[in-house]
């Protein structure tokens, strides 16, 4: 466990330190509306430190296109777990979460890797 802590410690001063601010948007589903057919949406934003990159050629599958990023966000930045319902905002530019890899070392979560896409 000591070494989850720590690992865990580094990242988020890592990212910290080379990431660039990022903003998490929790979307939590509400209730129907009849009138229009949709679904509410409540949101909660949260600023942090991620690290933005493009995809790789190798990286791209039947998921994942040529043309979306990837963000690394340190997990001690969140107080939840990031699901594909979530969105994250990079200069303005609103970003669906299309998969999220959880980094972790004995159960600890120390790192997310999201993909994403405008």
């Amino acid at each position: 466990m000591a070494l989850a802590s720590a690992l865990r410690k580094a990242s988020s001063k890592v990212l910290a330190s080379i990431g660039s601010d990022v903003t998490f948007r929790r979307v939590t589903t509400g209730s129907y509306n009849t009138t229009t057919g949709a679904l509410t949406e409540t949101t909660s934003d949260t600023s942090v430190k991620g690290f933005v990159e493009d995809v790789t050629d190798r990286q791209v599958n039947d998921l994942i296109q040529a043309d979306d990023r990837r963000c690394t966000i340190a997990a001690s930045s969140l107080t939840n777990t990031p699901t594909t319902a979530d969105r994250v905002v990079i200069s303005s530019v609103n970003y669906q979460i299309i998969e999220v890899k959880t980094i972790e070392q004995d159960n600890t979560a120390i790192s997310y890797e999201l993909v994403l896409r405008a």
